[in-house]
């Protein structure tokens, strides 16, 4: 499986297991998607943060889940694509 395609299984995952649909981030208006993608990537392999999370982390202390260097990567693509798709969703509702 490329990178990629991990990055659109976990956001799947997300969504199916997590229910993290795209409805529930459209309520996330304060950048939190994008801010949780950010954690990840950047102290998710931090051992002063395996449990527990950055200040920046946007959501209660027991949502924050390392994993590993590579799948926070993906967890983070993942984050950052529902970022993506949630700021179309609202661009395309102003043009309605």
């Amino acid at each position: 499986m490329t990178g990629i395609e991990r990055i659109a299984a976990e956001r799947l995952r997300q969504i199916e297991k997590e229910g993290w649909t795209p409805e529930h981030d459209d309520e996330n208006t304060g950048f939190e998607l994008a801010r949780a993608g950010a954690c990840y990537a950047e102290y998710g392999t931090w051992p002063a943060h395996s449990e527990i999370p950055p200040n920046s982390w946007p959501w209660p202390d027991a949502k924050w889940k390392p994993r590993g260097y590579r799948r926070n990567l993906i967890k983070a693509c993942a984050l950052l694509l529902a970022e993506i798709e949630r700021i179309d969703r609202a661009e395309a509702a102003k043009l309605q």
